[in-house]
C-alpha cells in the first residue's frame, strides 16, 4: 500500500507559483541594489539591475508556457510585474541619481522625487499601449535613461534636461518603442538594442572608465531606441510592409 499518492501533488499549481517566485525575486535583487548605491557602488547597483532585467524578460513567457493565469486565477502576476517594475525602472534608479549627486543639491533630491511621483501617475494608466504595442507617453524606462547618463558621465544641465524632458513626456501622448512587440522595423530596433545592451556591459565590464567611442556608440544608440517612437508615430507609413 502507498502511504503517499504522488498522483496528488498538485505539480500545476507549484510549477505555476514557482513562476510567481521567480518574478518577486526581482525585488531581492533590487534590494541587493539599494544597497550597492547605499554605498555609492554604481557598478555593483547596475548588474543587479542587469539581473532583474533578465529575470524581467524571461519570468513572461515561461508564465504564458506553464498557463499561470489559468492555474492560478486568484494570483495577479500582471500586479506583481508592475510591483517589480516600479522598484527595478524607478525607485532604484532615482536614488541612484540622488546618491551620485549628478545634478547637484538639491536638484538631485528633487529630481529623484519628480521621476518616482510621475513614474506612479504612469503606471495607473490604463491606456498606456497603443494598438502598435508602442507605449504611449515616455514609459518610465528610467533604468535605462539613468544607465546612459553614468555611462556618458552627463555634466549637471545635460542630465537636468534630460529629466525634466522625460517627467513632461510621460504625460504627453508621445509614442515610445517597446523593442520586441513593436512590429514596426523590428529587426532593426532589435538590432540597436542589442547594441546598446552590450555597449552598457562593457562599460559595467570597465567600471564606467569608457572610451569616447563606447560613450558615443550607447549615446546615439540610446538616443534611437528614445525617439524611434515619435518618428513613427509622426510617418505611420515607415516600416510597414
Amino acid at each position: 500500500m502507498r502511504i503517499f499518492n504522488y498522483r496528488r501533488v498538485p505539480y500545476a499549481e507549484i510549477r505555476a507559483f514557482s513562476v510567481h517566485i521567480l518574478t518577486a525575486s526581482g525585488s531581492f535583487l533590487a534590494f541587493l541594489g539599494v544597497l550597492a548605491a547605499a554605498e555609492k557602488d554604481f557598478v555593483s547597483m547596475f548588474w543587479w539591475l542587469a539581473a532583474a532585467l533578465f529575470v524581467d524578460g524571461i519570468d513572461g513567457p515561461i508564465a504564458r508556457r506553464v498557463r499561470v493565469k489559468e492555474v492560478l486565477p486568484n494570483w495577479s502576476g500582471d500586479t506583481l510585474d508592475n510591483i517589480i517594475d516600479y522598484v527595478t525602472y524607478v525607485l532604484l534608479p532615482a536614488f541612484a541619481l540622488y546618491q551620485s549627486g549628478m545634478i547637484g543639491e538639491p536638484w538631485s533630491f528633487f529630481a529623484g522625487g519628480a521621476i518616482v511621483v510621475s513614474s506612479a501617475i504612469y503606471y495607473a494608466d490604463m491606456g498606456m499601449k497603443t494598438d502598435e504595442y508602442f507605449f504611449s507617453g515616455f514609459p518610465v524606462v528610467w533604468n535605462m535613461v539613468i544607465f546612459t547618463l553614468f555611462v556618458v558621465e552627463a555634466d549637471m544641465v545635460t542630465a537636468s534636461l534630460v529629466v525634466v524632458f522625460s517627467v513632461v513626456l510621460t504625460f504627453l501622448p508621445i509614442h515610445f518603442l517597446h523593442p520586441v512587440r513593436v512590429r514596426r522595423l523590428r529587426a532593426l530596433n532589435l538590432t540597436v538594442f542589442f547594441i546598446w545592451a552590450g555597449l552598457g556591459v562593457y562599460a559595467l565590464l570597465a567600471g564606467f572608465q569608457t572610451p569616447f567611442w563606447l560613450k558615443a556608440g550607447i549615446a546615439a544608440s540610446g538616443l534611437y531606441l528614445y525617439g524611434i517612437g515619435a518618428v513613427l508615430q509622426l510617418f505611420p507609413a515607415l516600416g510597414r510592409k
